[in-house]
């Protein structure tokens, strides 16, 4: 198993990302370039499970509903109090959370998104969207 190292962006907020297929291993990779950054941040605990999650949910959104052989993830430490998770890909489909039934084995991804994130939403870009979920950090000292 070969890991891709993350790299920090060179301008602008601190932060990670890594483009990779639309695959289901992308998932475990978001996870991964996700605890990478909140460790480097000394953050963790609460906020790196549900940032874990979020990061998941989103993945496995786009790689499901988007079609795209692409997809980009971003994390970045907006301010003192905020990391924002980023999934870009190049399809204009905007994310709809849905009622899923009882007995429904998937649909529930962005519920948990709207449940485990203090914000998130959708920015339209001339190339396809990116969803985006943001994460108060509490007490960040």
């Amino acid at each position: 198993m070969s890991m891709t190292p993350t790299r920090p962006h060179t301008t602008g907020s601190p932060g990670y990302s890594e483009t990779w297929r639309s695959e289901a291993e992308t998932a475990r990779r978001a996870r991964g370039l996700v605890r990478a950054a909140l460790n480097t941040w000394n953050l963790n605990g609460d906020l790196l499970d549900r940032a874990q999650l979020v990061v998941s949910e989103l993945v496995t959104n786009s790689i499901t509903h988007s079609g795209c052989k692409l997809l980009r993830v971003s994390v970045t430490r907006y301010s003192h109090y905020g990391v924002r998770i980023t999934v870009t890909d190049k399809s204009k489909k905007q994310p709809e959370p849905r009622r899923p039934a009882l007995d429904d084995t998937s649909g529930r991804g962005l519920l948990l998104v709207q449940t485990m994130a203090d914000d998130w939403g959708v920015t339209e870009r001339s190339f396809g969207k990116s969803v985006y979920a943001d994460l108060l950090v509490e007490d960040p000292d």
